[in-house]
């Protein structure tokens, strides 16, 4: 790639081999661009443009459109940089590079060749790609098949690449890749087909520099039993070991799929692991350490400085890898360097993210019953015995716990605004009846052993909510209902306006004070993209992707599930969807 003499004054977009110290720093303060997946490192997803604004974005009209050409559920969002925008697709995981001088005409395209057969059927909840990253004049992408991909940006061809799992038993990739100053950070799929959750970090000439595992011993987990802390105590020798019985956390989840944040100045990263393997937690007592957690790893080794489980001994599938978002601000009348993570089990947690200490612990929606609160001193919930799904028989249905496994809120971002000190949460308002059963773990197999039905959360019909929080005092300031779950990323922007999707297709634009709708427009499919916004030749625009599919929508992008359990509960409770939207993948991309 040819060194561009704009590209270094004004981008801080460097040729491979010249790294800048952390170019990304720099780049990431330019809001006419979208460099990484959250906007920042911070994963604010929060823009400071304000050329749209309350009085105009009910003018907003569709600016020009893209076709993926690929029909399944679209997670993640575009990345713009130096008039080009880098589109990416579910499997197969195709990315296309849009020349924003010329109507959005293709620049290159490239499409990776991956086994149908070995990767797709054993993808969890649709074979989603949550989006792309950029450092060193490379575009990193991290293929379903676990392979992750450096493309030169500008002409698209390959630079290196590394395939770090196997589909045979399992493991696969859905998440972003994250560029971190010098490093990238990988994690890994298949919790649901007893995978061993992990985090890889790699160099920016695809160099393995450390592997750290979510559950086991402690050289493998990186984690130093007199160092490491959880709720400011050393949390001791052979910690996750202990808490398994035998050798279950060999095959006990954990897994890594979510969002990725980092702290410059503490040179740490954060990440949650997922659920612990098997769905019936009869068959894995104890704590199951450290699935469910958040953990704080030094960025250059790896070591995890702090762990805090959110869900000790999980026993409805509340997957702890949603984003975990960076903000400094006060609480309890004393400033402090938080970390806000609205978890999957319906709680809305404020740490100290320099130390793990639990500040606030709330529910972000009424309905969450399994659990009477945390207490800030333990950590741990006070949970309702009713509501459990860990019996003396295994066969017997827990009925009406809230949420469902989809969680309160999955893995769709919410936005953080510096003006309001508010963050803008899409959430979920669901229920299930949930029965465990024996299963046996046979590899490349699913390892889930329960059997879910999933409906509206009591007092009403809708299936969402989209919540404005206050995470000092843990608190609903407003909250929007929806008919369906909330499935987008939001955007927050400076003029207050906020904007997310919906799964029946609209993308709505919100008084960030209030939650009154300003705007709406219906795309092509419901959506589970996230929205951003750029500026390009002086005009502001906003972008989404548009396609109908993940968790929620998995009956729509595969027809053949009927069942109302199929899709591990969510068929039933989404069969109505198809009502108002169908399959597609279209970027949306709006301005004035």
């Amino acid at each position: 790639m040819k060194l561009k003499t704009l590209s270094i004054a004004m981008m801080g977009l460097a040729a491979p081999g010249l790294v800048a110290a952390d170019e990304l720093l720099e780049m990431q303060k330019n809001h006419d661009e979208w460099v990484m997946p959250a906007g920042n490192y911070a994963n604010h997803r929060y823009s400071t443009l304000t050329d749209i604004n309350k009085e105009n974005v009910k003018d907003l009209n569709m600016a020009w459109s893209f076709s993926t050409g690929v029909l399944r559920g679209h997670e993640g969002n575009a990345l713009v940089m130096d008039g080009t925008m880098y589109v990416h697709t579910p499997f197969p995981n195709i990315v296309f590079a849009l020349d924003l001088n010329n109507d959005g005409a293709i620049k290159w395209k490239y499409e990776p060749s991956q086994n149908y057969d070995e990767t797709v059927p054993v993808m969890c909840c649709d074979t989603v790609n949550r989006g792309l990253s950029y450092a060193d004049g490379k575009i990193f992408l991290n293929q379903a098949d676990t392979t992750l991909v450096a493309l030169d940006m500008e002409t698209g061809e390959e630079v290196w690449s590394d395939k770090r799992d196997d589909a045979k038993v399992g493991a696969t990739s859905t998440a972003a890749a994250h560029v971190f100053d010098d490093k990238i950070i990988v994690g890994i799929s298949g919790g649901e087909f007893g995978v061993r959750g992990y985090v890889q970090a790699y160099d920016l000439d695809g160099n393995v520099v450390y592997k750290a595992y979510s559950t086991g011993p402690d050289d493998e987990m990186l984690i130093d039993g007199e160092k490491t802390t959880t709720m400011l105590k050393p949390i001791g020798k052979d910690s996750s070991l202990k808490s398994w019985q035998g050798d279950q956390w060999k095959i006990g989840g954990g897994t890594t799929w979510g969002w990725y944040s980092y702290d410059p100045d503490l040179n740490l990263f954060y990440y949650g692991s997922g659920n612990p393997s098997t769905w019936n937690p009869v068959q894995r007592p104890g704590d199951n350490k450290w699935s469910m957690t958040i953990f704080a790893r030094d960025l250059d080794t790896g070591m995890a400085k702090w762990v805090y489980q959110k869900t000790p001994y999980d026993e409805w599938d509340y997957d702890g890898v949603n984003e975990n978002i960076l903000v400094d601000q006060k609480v309890n009348g004393k400033m402090r360097k938080t970390l806000v993570n609205f978890d999957r089990n319906g709680f809305a947690y404020t740490l100290d993210r320099v130390n793990g200490e639990l500040l606030v612990a709330e529910k972000f929606d009424p309905a969450v019953n399994w659990s009477n609160g945390v207490s800030l001193e333990t950590g741990r919930h006070d949970r309702v015995a009713k509501y459990s799904t860990a019996h003396n028989g295994e066969d017997v249905n827990t009925t009406g716990i809230c949420p469902a496994a989809l969680g309160t809120k999955d893995q769709q971002p919410a936005a953080y605004s510096p003006r309001t000190g508010l963050f803008y949460v899409p959430t979920n308002h669901v229920c299930m009846d949930y029965e465990p059963f024996e299963v046996e773990y046979v590899a490349g197999q699913p390892y889930v052993g329960a059997t879910l039905a999933m409906y509206p959360a009591p007092g009403g019909t809708h299936l969402g909510n989209f919540i404005a929080w206050d995470a000092r005092e843990g608190k609903i300031v407003w909250s929007n209902p929806e008919r369906f779950s909330v499935w987008s990323g939001a955007l927050a922007t400076a003029s207050d306006v906020v904007f997310y999707g919906t799964l029946e297709g609209h993308l709505k634009a919100v008084d960030a004070q209030s939650g009154r709708e300003l705007w709406r427009f219906k795309t092509p499919s419901g959506i589970i993209g996230n929205v951003n916004t750029y500026k390009h030749d002086g005009k502001q625009y906003i972008s989404i992707l548009s396609g109908v599919g993940g968790w929620a929508g998995i009956g729509m992008a595969i027809p053949s599930l009927e069942n109302d359990a199929d899709g591990l509960g969510a068929v039933g409770a989404y069969r109505s969807l198809s009502s108002w939207t169908n399959l597609g993948g279209v970027l949306s991309v709006f301005s004035l």
